[in-house]
């Protein structure tokens, strides 16, 4: 890959030395091609490579006051000119001596009596191999933005179909409104609050919180397949009825579990779906549904979802029910610890209860959005 005359004169060679006789010919050699700029001491190096960052410097070793290599290490140290390229140019040619130079970063190294055309070929072959780096590095920093942006892009469509999918169940049954939004919130703050204190918090790192309230919308998702004559009945079910009605979260964990099958591995996501969807209705004493698990037996994204799913159930108004005021659906939360709840989350949960108030006024029932 060789330059053209116009892709070398945007390049920038500064020469650093204190001999005007030096700075006379390397600025003779290399001005037909390049752009060239010229230092006879280390601070005036150091200034003119901050401010203007060639592409290329050629720095003497042995200058009065500060030396080519603490010029090379201040370079180096400073991230504005760190991956700028160093040749040294030196009359020393001991191995000690270019060993040194490479060590503190230089690329090259050519003694003096100057050849003009080695010093050429070395500019050019350094340029080249600049010029590559910085293609990869800009190509790199292009991917990175790019997988961000796509990951992002991702997690929004993720985002919309987990609450899309999670309304299906709500089209179903008007009375519940804004439920899935409200427990998806509630969620994330019991969650976050169990994690700073809790020994429970050890799993629920920032990662599996946001995995939490991405699933959330789709704990009632079984819904869907629950008959209208019982979902919508507006009185008390029938044993019968019931039995059907719990079928809600069997079939929900097999649809997620089916989309699960589809992938080539399993995903963190997915499960804690399925989890909650399956378990939701568990209780800590065993006494829940579907599968009767009971104390840690039950996952821990059901065990946190009993609490908020039952807590909304309580202070919102159906049509078989008045709405519950707050403090007396945490008296209820209260009497279910030991039987219905695991104690710690509903500790975490008594904790930040101040808040449950402000999230239920900002998804209420009567702010739904329309179709």
């Amino acid at each position: 890959m060789a330059d053209s005359n116009e892709q070398a004169r945007r390049y920038t060679i500064l020469i650093v030395d204190d001999a005007a006789e030096n700075l006379a010919l390397m600025s003779s050699v290399l001005k037909a091609s390049y752009r060239t700029k010229v230092a006879r001491e280390g601070e005036t190096a150091l200034r003119l490579s901050s401010l203007d960052g060639p592409d290329l410097i050629l720095l003497d070793v042995m200058m009065p006051g500060m030396d080519g290599y603490e010029v090379c290490r201040r370079l180096k140290e400073n991230p504005i000119t760190a991956d700028i390229p160093v040749i040294f140019i030196t009359a020393r040619s001991d191995v000690k001596d270019e060993q040194r130079g490479l060590d503190l970063g230089a690329v090259d190294y050519i003694t003096k009596p100057i050849s003009p055309p080695i010093l050429a070929a070395r500019v050019r072959t350094h340029l080249r191999l600049k010029s590559m780096r910085d293609f990869l590095r800009d190509k790199s920093e292009f991917l990175e933005q790019e997988v961000q942006r796509r990951t992002r892009q991702i997690g929004a469509i993720q985002d919309a179909m987990m609450v899309a999918l999670g309304s299906l169940a709500e089209t179903r049954d008007n009375e519940t409104g804004n439920h899935i939004r409200r427990t998806q919130h509630y969620v994330m703050a019991l969650a976050r609050k169990i994690g700073e204190h809790s020994a429970l918090g050890e799993t629920l790192t920032p990662d599996i919180i946001q995995l939490l309230y991405k699933s959330a919308p789709l704990h009632d998702i079984g819904k869907v397949g629950i008959p209208d004559r019982i979902l919508l009945k507006p009185g008390k079910l029938t044993e019968e009825e019931f039995e059907i009605m719990k079928t809600h979260t069997t079939l929900g964990c097999n649809a997620i579990l089916t989309a699960e099958r589809l992938l080539d591995s399993p995903t963190t996501f997915l499960r804690i779906a399925r989890e909650i969807a399956w378990t939701h209705h568990e209780r800590w004493d065993g006494t829940g549904y579907p599968q009767g698990l009971a104390g840690n037996d039950i996952p821990l994204p059901g065990r946190l979802m009993a609490v908020v799913d039952v807590y909304d159930a309580l202070v919102s108004k159906r049509i078989y029910k008045p709405a519950m005021p707050h403090e007396a659906a945490l008296g209820i939360i209260k009497e279910g610890i030991g039987t219905h709840f695991d104690a710690r989350i509903v500790e975490g949960f008594l904790e930040f209860a101040g808040q449950l108030p402000e999230i239920s006024r900002r998804f209420s029932d009567e702010k739904r959005d329309s179709p």
